[in-house]
């Protein structure tokens, strides 16, 4: 079975759940044994909220953008069921963690961190490091980033330090072919219906045998048999 993970990004109105700040959007990115599927999963989110300008600036979403976009409850079930029990990427995940907590407690589910396994590029990382500068030191390009933020933009620039964090695309490559490789031999050998190995000469190969003994001149042998 192959590994899955998933890279996962929020914007939000500010800083801290515990005082009123929502969501307004949810990037995922998903990896198996440490290569991007394709496969995402976003929203927008109405936060029914005003929006602080800092976090405009950050994100460039506004509330004029959001109105008509669902609101937590509405995205909650699609939400927790793409996750499934998949273990969770994040850069500084008690931040991320704390307002997908409070968000599906709020609607009724449990919390996303409860019992599952978490990982933290920052946590990774040693120590407080921006994604920009950690796709810096990885040589990930940042032109997407270049005007605002974005929760799946975010998510996909995620995924790709980490890749490079436990050993790059080529490190996962060869794992995977040497292992598809050994497979294939295995089942090769599995397969093949060898003959019964013969271990006695018959009739015409001990004769064949004897006359080319008969022609050697001075063989080896015979001074031990003499």
């Amino acid at each position: 079975m192959t590994a899955r993970l998933l890279a996962v990004d929020t914007e939000t109105t500010g800083l801290r759940p515990d005082e009123g700040h929502r969501v307004v959007e949810i990037g995922c990115v998903e990896l198996r044994n440490n290569v991007p599927t394709g496969r995402t999963w976003h929203a927008f989110v109405n936060p029914r909220r005003d929006i602080p300008e800092k976090a405009r600036q950050v994100h460039g979403l506004s509330e004029e953008f959001l109105a008509d976009k669902p609101t937590f409850e509405d995205i909650a079930d699609q939400f927790v069921e793409f996750l499934g029990e998949s273990p969770l990427l994040f850069h500084n995940a008690p931040f991320d963690l704390g307002f997908l907590d409070a968000e599906l407690t709020r609607v009724g589910h449990g919390g996303v961190s409860s019992g599952r396994e978490i990982l933290d590029t920052m946590e990774l990382a040693g120590g407080f490091v921006t994604l920009n500068n950690l796709c810096r030191r990885h040589g990930i390009d940042l032109a997407v980033r270049r005007h605002r933020h974005g929760a799946l933009i975010d998510a996909q620039l995620l995924a790709e330090v980490y890749i490079e964090m436990t050993g790059g695309r080529q490190g996962s490559f060869l794992l995977d072919t040497t292992a598809a490789a050994t497979g294939l031999q295995a089942e090769t050998a599995a397969d093949v219906n060898w003959p019964e190995r013969r271990y006695a000469p018959d009739e015409e190969e001990a004769r064949a045998h004897r006359v080319m003994l008969q022609g050697l001149s001075n063989p080896i042998w015979k001074r031990y048999l003499d």
